[in-house]
C-alpha cells in the first residue's frame, strides 16, 4: 500500500468525490427541467403500437435526491471523506476508540487493578475474574484458538495439557504478552531419501505408542538421534525452551496422518503467535493469563 501514501491521492479522492456529487446534481437538474406535460417517448416500440414513455420523475422522488445531495455535502463538511481533510468536527474512529478505552479504564480500572495484585492461580479460581478473562479471550484469541479454546489444525489447543512453551503461569503470560515464533526447519535434505524420512516417521510413531513398522523404526532411530534429538530430546519429549513439541503424547498440531508428518519432517513448519502487549495493558494480560491457565484439561 506504500504506492498510495502520496498527498496527490488525497486530492484525487476529494476531486472525484465532489465531481460525482456535482454530476448527480446536474443529472437531477436535467431530469427536473421538463414539466409534467412534456412527456415524450424513448423511441422503443413493442408489439407494433406499445411505446416506452419518457416521463419526468415524480416530485417526491426529485426532492429525495435533493435531500441526499445536501446531506452528502453536509456530511463531507463535518466528517472525514475528502481525502486527508478531517472535517469541521475532526472526528475519527481512532479518537472514538481511544475515548471508549479511556471510559472503560475509568469504569473497570479499579477492579482490574485489584486482580493485578493477586497471583495468577488465585485469579484463575475467581468466577468473576474468569468471566472477564473469557470476554477478553473471545475478543482477542478465539479467532485462532476457537471460542472453546480447542484450537484447530496449525493452532494449538489450550485444553489438552500439551504446552509447546510450558503451561505454568509465567510461560503462558510470556506467550500472550510477547508472542511466539515457532520454526521447524525443513529436515528432508538432512534425513536423506524418502525411505529415510519414512523410517524416522515410524520411529516417531513408536515413541507415542502408535502402530508402526519395527524394522523401519529401528533404522529411523539412528537418524532421529543424530538429527532430531537436538531439539526434541533423546526420548522425543520436546523442549519448552525453544517450543519443540513432545512427540510421545500423540498430540499433533499439524495433523497425525502419514502425509502430514512426512511433510513436517521434509518441509518443516512455521507458526507465529502475535504479541499482545502492544494493545493490551498489564491488567488485561493478567486476566487473560489466568483464564487460559484455568481452562479445564
Amino acid at each position: 500500500m506504500s504506492d498510495f501514501t502520496h498527498d496527490a491521492w488525497s486530492l484525487y479522492i476529494a476531486v472525484i468525490t465532489l465531481i460525482s456529487i456535482a454530476a448527480c446534481a446536474v443529472l437531477l437538474l436535467g431530469l427536473s427541467s421538463r414539466g409534467a406535460g412534456d412527456a415524450g417517448t424513448t423511441g422503443h416500440v413493442w408489439d407494433e403500437d406499445i411505446e416506452e414513455g419518457n416521463h419526468p420523475l415524480p416530485r417526491w422522488w426529485l426532492w429525495l435526491f435533493v435531500i441526499t445531495i445536501v446531506f452528502s455535502l453536509a456530511y463531507l463538511a463535518l466528517y472525514p471523506g475528502l481525502g486527508r481533510y478531517a472535517g469541521y468536527l475532526s472526528w475519527g474512529s481512532d479518537g472514538q476508540y481511544q475515548a471508549e478505552q479511556a471510559s472503560a479504564a475509568t469504569q473497570y480500572g479499579p477492579l482490574i487493578d485489584k486482580y493485578l495484585k493477586q497471583d495468577i492461580k488465585t485469579v484463575a479460581a475467581d468466577p468473576r475474574a474468569r468471566e472477564m478473562g473469557q470476554r477478553l479471550f473471545l475478543n482477542y484469541c478465539a479467532q485462532c484458538h476457537g471460542s472453546d479454546a480447542g484450537g484447530s489444525r496449525g493452532f494449538p489447543s489450550l485444553r489438552d495439557g500439551d504446552w509447546l512453551y510450558g503451561g505454568e503461569p509465567e510461560a503462558i503470560r510470556a506467550s500472550i504478552a510477547g508472542g511466539r515464533n515457532g520454526l521447524m526447519p525443513p529436515m528432508g535434505p538432512s534425513v536423506g531419501s524418502e525411505d529415510d524420512v519414512r523410517d524416522v516417521m515410524h520411529y516417531v510413531f513408536s515413541l507415542g505408542g502408535r502402530a508402526h513398522d519395527g524394522l523401519r523404526a529401528f533404522r529411523g532411530k539412528q537418524k532421529f538421534d543424530t538429527i532430531c534429538a537436538a531439539c526434541h530430546g533423546a526420548k522425543g519429549t520436546g523442549n519448552p525452551q525453544i517450543g519443540a513439541p513432545n512427540l510421545t503424547d500423540d498430540i499433533w498440531l499439524h495433523g497425525a496422518s502419514d502425509a502430514s508428518i512426512i511433510e513436517s519432517i521434509t518441509r518443516g513448519r512455521g507458526g507465529m503467535m502475535p504479541a499482545h502487549k502492544g494493545f493490551l495493558d498489564e491488567g488485561k494480560i493478567h486476566l487473560l493469563t489466568a483464564y487460559v491457565y484455568g481452562l479445564p484439561r
